[in-house]
């Protein structure tokens, strides 16, 4: 049973986030629109796939590097992994991104099936070790695996990020029953992370319990991403408003709500 509050804030790293939205930086069709749905989200976590930004303060490409786009003094950068096949290729990019200066933050994303973009395991568990050892904050994107979820959250990772749906595919929570046990079990916050592609879906994941939803594409490609990331953030808060106010249990039969009474003996 989940006894979170309205009061409870999300708490990751030891950083308190009044927002329970993460908003991805991809596909954007410019970073003035990309920086623009960021502050109508009102996220203050977004994610920053370290090959699209430049690290090279003397080469910067204007037209590729979207750190100048981000208020880092408004929202925590979450360097991201994403293009690493393998563990080694994850934690190279990760002392990476320290080194040229960004947060000791990392998403760890592993996922070397360019068909599905399903996140490799066994190479996640070897880079959530090593970077964990080294003091980063990690946040590991993977398959819907309550075991594995426990696992990483025994070695000290921040967050668990079990996916609803495949990468950037819009299905929903095609693995809700899994990412329940996962609620259920986590010690530390949930967010649901790939899949969601309705302002519905992130409303749902957090009727279900998660901590938080991190959306990308279903924004990015909106024919009006500001104000679609103003829905995501309304219906965010309000899956969070519902779940604390009580939802009421399913039942497999009918009950009045305005109950007969004696007025017609």
């Amino acid at each position: 049973m989940n006894k979170a509050s309205l009061s409870d804030s999300l708490v990751i790293g030891g950083r308190e986030f009044k927002s329970r939205l993460l908003l991805g930086t991809g596909k954007f069709p410019s970073n003035q629109a990309m920086s623009d749905a960021i502050g109508a989200s009102g996220t203050e976590l977004v994610t920053v796939a370290l090959k699209r930004a430049s690290l090279n303060p003397e080469q910067k490409d204007p037209y590729a590097d979207i750190l100048d786009f981000i208020d880092t003094q408004k929202v925590q950068l979450l360097p991201n992994t994403a293009g690493a096949m393998n563990a080694e290729e994850a934690v190279r990019i990760a002392r990476l991104s320290v080194a040229a200066g960004l947060p000791k933050w990392v998403k760890l994303e592993i996922h070397p099936d360019p068909n599905y973009l399903l996140p490799d395991h066994l190479e996640t568990f070897e880079a959530a070790k090593i970077l964990v050892e080294e003091g980063f904050t990690v946040l590991p994107y993977i398959n819907a695996d309550p075991v594995f979820a426990l696992r990483l959250q025994e070695i000290g990772c921040a967050t668990v990020m079990p996916l609803g749906a495949p990468i950037g595919s819009n299905q929903g929570l095609e693995t809700r029953r899994q990412i329940e046990i996962i609620i259920e079990q986590a010690q530390v916050p949930v967010v649901v992370d790939a899949g969601i592609g309705a302002p519905s879906h992130a409303a749902e994941a957090m009727e279900m319990g998660a901590d938080a939803v991190l959306v990308n594409t279903a924004i990015a490609v909106a024919s009006d991403p500001i104000a679609m990331a103003r829905s995501f953030a309304m219906v965010t808060e309000a899956g969070r408003t519902a779940l604390v106010s009580g939802l009421p249990a399913k039942s497999t039969g009918a009950s009045a709500s305005s109950p007969l009474t004696a007025f017609l003996d």
